[in-house]
């Protein structure tokens, strides 16, 4: 009896460690077939889940080879392989719009600011909140949260240039003239944050001696747990490799969400707002889940990295390579962001250097940002 059940318990084991591999390519492989058939509702939410279940994969690859590297080059491997998804999924949106639609160019917006929101106070705030309730209370090194939200408060004004200029005269042709000027000023700024984060003041973004101290114990059990799990024995190169392959993959299935996701939002009556926000929600949650795991074990600094980091580089580059590519593809993108955009934008750096800036870390934290992300989910579904 006992040898009867050994290839299902086998079989469960394997989908157990890869269901996020066979969920992502079997559901691309459907979004595919409802997209040739007609079915854009069907192909929407099928590509929806195959983006959601790659990216997890792209993320718990991302993680190994963030734990090899360590700080601060671990997380920038966290935080570019989800930002990839994000760019891939906005640009293909931006280029499934017939003559810049502005609908179209309004979610592309909305998704921008939207990954910020959801990063800085789903993320965070998730995070903070389950590490509190397991902990009390969490310590990280302050100099990081210090620095990642003065880098955010002045890029969210610097995105509020354009949209000033926008009311001024001769107004199209400024805002485009800012909107390529702040581009480029954003990924310069981007390019000394790299500098300062990996050469002069690298011990900004590093672990408190105490949390060390776990991650180290964590780590040990963490090896002995997943040993088994294949991209564990991969070299770094190769799981670079398969990271690439992976954001292709999505690239792919995100084309079709963008020209079936569209109609569809139109056809259902979501308004562009609350589209950028379930797009954001799409690129993120992979990061979601690997920084509740993080805050569960006490890596609150990991935390911390992964939040304000993805946030600072969804900003500093995905903006500039979204300009970028519009223009190179003929598109005219601007940066005009609405009023609520901006204000939740500023409101959520504010909050973040407020329940960060001591070093501390407690669950009350963790409620605040969700209820901030609340008021922002409702405005953007009836804005």
């Amino acid at each position: 009896m006992d040898s009867s059940k050994r290839p299902s318990t086998k079989f469960s084991e394997i989908f157990s460690a890869y269901w996020d591999i066979y969920v992502g390519i079997f559901f691309g492989i459907l979004a595919f077939i409802a997209h040739k058939n007609g079915l854009p509702l069907a192909s929407t939410i099928l590509a929806a889940i195959s983006i959601g279940a790659l990216s997890v994969t792209i993320s718990e690859i991302a993680e190994i080879l963030a734990e090899r590297l360590g700080e601060p080059y671990g997380s920038f491997v966290l935080t570019f392989s989800a930002v990839a998804v994000e760019i891939l999924l906005l640009f293909m949106i931006l280029s499934s719009g017939e003559n810049a639609d502005p609908e179209t160019l309004e979610t592309v917006k909305s998704g921008i600011i939207s990954a910020v929101i959801v990063d800085m106070n789903v993320l965070l705030g998730l995070a903070v909140f389950v590490g509190g309730l397991a902990f009390k209370e969490q310590e990280h090194n302050e100099d990081t949260s210090s620095t990642y939200t003065t880098i955010l408060f002045v890029s969210a004004l610097a995105l509020l240039v354009p949209s000033v200029l926008q009311f001024s005269n001769e107004a199209e042709r400024k805002l485009t003239e800012a909107s390529i000027i702040i581009s480029i000023m954003l990924a310069i700024y981007y390019i000394f944050i790299y500098i300062f984060q990996t050469k002069t003041h690298s011990h900004f973004f590093k672990a408190t001696a105490r949390s060390r101290i776990m991650r180290m114990k964590i780590k040990i059990n963490e090896e002995e747990e997943e040993e088994n799990y294949i991209f564990d024995k991969f070299s770094n190169f190769i799981n670079f490799i398969v990271i690439f392959a992976l954001i292709l993959m999505v690239g792919f299935v995100a084309e079709i969400f963008a020209s079936d996701g569209m109609p569809v939002f139109k056809e259902l009556g979501i308004s562009t707002g609350l589209a950028g926000l379930i797009i954001a929600i799409i690129s993120v949650t992979p990061e979601i889940f690997t920084a509740v795991k993080a805050a569960k074990n006490d890596q609150i600094q990991r935390v911390i990295n992964i939040a304000m980091g993805a946030s600072t580089v969804s900003i500093l580059l995905t903006v500039p390579i979204l300009m970028a590519l519009s223009y190179m593809n003929g598109i005219h993108f601007t940066l005009d962001f609405n009023s609520l955009q901006i204000g939740a934008l500023i409101f959520t750096v504010l909050l973040a250097w407020k329940t960060t800036d001591n070093g501390e870390t407690n669950y009350i934290e963790g409620i605040s940002h969700l209820m901030l992300f609340i008021c922002f989910a409702v405005i953007a579904a009836l804005y």
